[in-house]
C-alpha cells in the first residue's frame, strides 16, 4: 500500500541471508536496479528481503499489543503509552500508529513476495527446484501476512501481482476472496517446500509449517464469515501430518521450550530469526522486556542482564492467576513460566516495601531478596523469612508475576533493547492445541480428550501425568479456552483465538476489568490506519474505515 509506491528495484535496507552452518547472516543490499530481481542472487536476496516483514510482528512491542493486550488474561502494568490498546479507550482510533506500521510493513513485505512470484518464471541460471522453492517461500509468507491482516481488519486490499508505479487504485476484498488467496497460496506452496523436519538452512518455512499453518487458517475461516462446511474436517489430517510425519516431538518438560539457548529445539516448527549483531538485527526480540515487574528498585536488587529490563506493559488478570492457573500442584506451567523468586546481586541491608512483616532485610550476594509464593502466605510465616515475600493481596500494577519465556541475558548490557534470541512462531505445543479444536468441532470428542491429554501429560510435574488427564465429559470449548492460555500464554496467540473462538468480547468483560466498560462489540476488528484511506482512491468512500472507528 503507501499508495504502492513500490518499484522492482526493491530499496531493500537489509536483506537476509541464510547460512547452512545454522548461523544467520545478513547483508546489506543498496542502490540495486530494476533487473537485479531477475537475476539468480536478485531472487535469492528479495526471497530473503520478504522474511523481514515478519520481523515487524513477531517479537515486537506492535506484536504483543495487538495479541497478549486487551484479552481475558493480560491487562496493563504501570507503564507505557499504550494502555488504551488494553482499555479499548477512544484513543485506539485509526491514527493508530501500531495498526500503521504493521499495515505498511506487511505490504511492503507482499508486494516483494509478489515480485519473486510474477518474476521468478524469467529468472534463468538456477536450478528449477531451488526455484520452486523459493517461490513456494513467498507464497507462504504472502499468505501469512494477509492472514494475519485478514484477522486483524477483515476486509483488506488484495494484491496478488507486483506493483511498479504509483498508483491509487485499491478496495477492500472480501473476507472470503481473501481466504481463497491465502488457501491457493499455501496449498501450492506445500509440495515446493523441504519436507525434512527442519530447513537445511535454519529459519526457511518448511512442509511443516505451511501445513500448520493452512490447518490454523481453515480453523479460522471456519468460525468466520467465510465459514464452509469442511473446514474442521480439512483441518485435522494437516495437523496430523505435522504432528507424525515429520519428527517433531514435545519436550519431556514444559520448561525447557523457553529455556534460554534452547530456541531450536525438537518441537520448534518454525521461527523468526533475530541475532546479536546490532547492524542486522533490526529492532531485535524486544518481548523480553514487555512483561516484567519493577524487581530493579526493590530491596537488595538492581537491574542487571540475567532479570531483565522491566518496562511493565503486560501483568496477569485475577483471573488468569486464580482460575487459567490455579492448579500449581500438578501443572507445572506456572512454575515454569512465571518468575518466582530473585535473588540479591544488591547485597546490603535495606527498609522493607511490600512485605512489612518485619522492618529491614539484610542480604549477600546471591541470597533470596524476592519471593513470590502465588498464594497468600499469612504475615506470620511471612515474618519468620529473611527476605521479601510478594502475596497476591500486594500485587499491582509495578509488582507481579513475570513472565520468563522470553528472558534474554545474552544481550549485551542491561539497557539494550535489541534482543537477539529467535522468536518461536509455530511449536507442537499448539499444534496439538488446534488438533484438539478441530476434532471437538467436529464433535469427535472422546478424540479430542486423548489429543489434549498428550499435551496435559508432558505439563504434569513428576509423578502428577495421571492427575492432570481430563475425561470427554470435561472436554469442551471453555475448558480448551483455559488450556491454551496456560500453554500458550505470552506467545502472540490470545487475541486472536478469542476472536476465532467467538469469545472475545464476552471474556474481556468478564475478566478484564480495566478494559470491561469500554470494550464494544466492533472491536473485534482493528482499525483501517488514516493514512491508508487518505492515500486510496475516493477517500472514504473508495477505502471505508471499519464501523465503529
Amino acid at each position: 500500500m503507501k499508495s504502492w509506491i513500490k518499484s522492482g528495484a526493491l530499496a531493500l535496507t537489509l536483506t537476509l541471508t541464510f547460512s547452512c552452518q545454522d548461523q544467520l547472516q545478513e547483508d546489506v543490499v543498496s542502490q540495486i536496479g530494476s533487473n537485479y530481481m531477475n537475476t539468480p542472487k536478485g531472487l535469492e536476496d528479495a526471497v530473503n528481503a520478504a522474511y523481514t516483514s515478519l520481523r515487524s510482528w513477531y517479537g515486537t512491542e506492535r506484536g504483543h499489543n495487538l495479541t497478549e493486550f486487551g484479552t481475558d488474561v493480560y491487562t496493563n502494568g504501570a507503564d507505557g503509552s499504550w494502555k488504551f490498546m488494553n482499555t479499548y479507550t477512544n484513543q485506539f482510533d485509526s491514527q493508530n500508529g501500531h495498526v500503521r506500521e504493521l499495515w505498511d510493513e506487511f505490504y511492503r513485505g507482499i508486494n516483494t513476495c509478489n515480485a519473486v512470484i510474477d518474476r521468478a518464471q524469467n529468472v534463468t541460471g538456477m536450478a528449477e527446484n531451488i526455484k520452486k522453492q523459493r517461490v513456494a517461500e513467498a507464497k507462504f509468507i504472502r499468505a501469512h501476512n494477509y492472514f494475519i491482516m485478514v484477522q486483524l481488519f477483515g476486509p483488506i486490499d488484495l494484491q496478488l501481482n507486483e506493483n511498479i508505479v504509483p498508483n491509487k487504485k485499491v478496495s477492500r476484498a472480501p473476507v472470503s476472496e481473501v481466504y481463497a488467496a491465502i488457501i491457493r497460496d499455501l496449498e501450492s506452496a506445500i509440495p515446493d517446500l523441504e519436507g525434512t523436519k527442519v530447513s537445511v538452512q535454519y529459519g526457511r518455512v518448511t512442509r511443516a509449517a505451511a501445513q500448520n499453518l493452512l490447518a490454523k487458517v481453515y480453523l479460522t475461516k471456519g468460525t468466520s464469515e467465510a465459514k464452509q462446511a469442511d473446514d474442521f474436517a480439512k483441518a485435522e489430517p494437516l495437523l496430523k501430518s505435522v504432528i507424525s510425519s515429520y519428527g517433531f516431538t514435545l519436550l519431556p518438560q514444559y520448561s525447557q521450550i523457553y529455556q534460554f539457548g534452547n530456541e531450536r529445539n525438537d518441537e520448534v516448527i518454525w521461527s523468526i530469526q533475530y541475532t546479536r549483531d546490532p547492524l542486522t538485527n533490526g529492532g531485535g526480540n524486544n518481548s523480553h522486556v514487555f512483561y516484567l515487574m519493577e524487581y530493579d528498585v526493590q530491596a537488595g536488587m538492581r537491574r542487571d542482564t540475567q532479570n531483565g529490563r522491566p518496562f511493565k506493559r503486560y501483568r496477569l488478570t485475577p483471573y488468569a492467576l486464580n482460575t487459567v492457573f490455579k492448579d500449581r500442584e500438578n501443572d507445572s506451567r506456572y512454575k515454569a513460566s512465571f518468575i518466582d523468586v530473585y535473588f540479591s546481586n544488591r547485597p546490603g541491608t535495606f527498609n522493607t516495601s511490600f512485605d512489612l512483616s518485619k522492618p529491614t532485610v539484610t542480604f549477600a550476594e546471591g541470597d533470596t531478596a524476592i519471593y513470590i509464593p502465588g498464594f497468600e502466605m499469612p504475615l506470620a510465616d511471612r515474618a519468620k523469612k529473611k527476605y521479601q515475600v510478594l502475596v497476591p493481596s500486594r500485587y499491582d500494577e509495578r509488582l507481579f508475576p513475570g513472565l520468563k519465556k522470553h528472558l534474554d541475558p545474552g544481550r549485551a548490557d542491561l539497557t539494550q533493547f535489541e534482543g537477539g534470541r529467535d522468536f518461536i512462531a509455530m511449536r507442537l505445543g499448539e499444534t496439538y492445541l488446534l488438533l484438539a479444536e478441530a476434532q471437538l468441532m467436529q464433535g469427535k470428542v472422546s478424540e479430542a480428550t486423548a489429543t489434549i491429554n498428550t499435551l496435559r501429560r508432558r505439563a504434569a510435574f513428576p509423578g502428577k501425568a495421571d492427575a492432570m488427564e481430563i475425561t470427554p465429559s470435561q472436554m469442551n470449548l471453555d475448558f480448551l479456552i483455559e488450556e491454551s492460555a496456560r500453554e500458550l500464554t505470552g506467545e502472540q496467540f490470545r487475541w486472536l483465538n478469542l476472536k476465532r473462538w467467538g469469545k472475545l468480547i464476552e471474556r474481556v468483560r468478564l475478566h478484564n476489568a480495566q478494559a470491561a466498560p469500554n470494550i464494544k462489540d466492533f472491536h473485534v476488528l482493528r482499525p483501517i490506519p488514516q493514512n491508508q484511506i487518505d492515500r486510496a482512491e475516493g477517500g472514504p468512500s473508495g477505502f471505508p474505515q471499519n464501523t465503529g472507528y
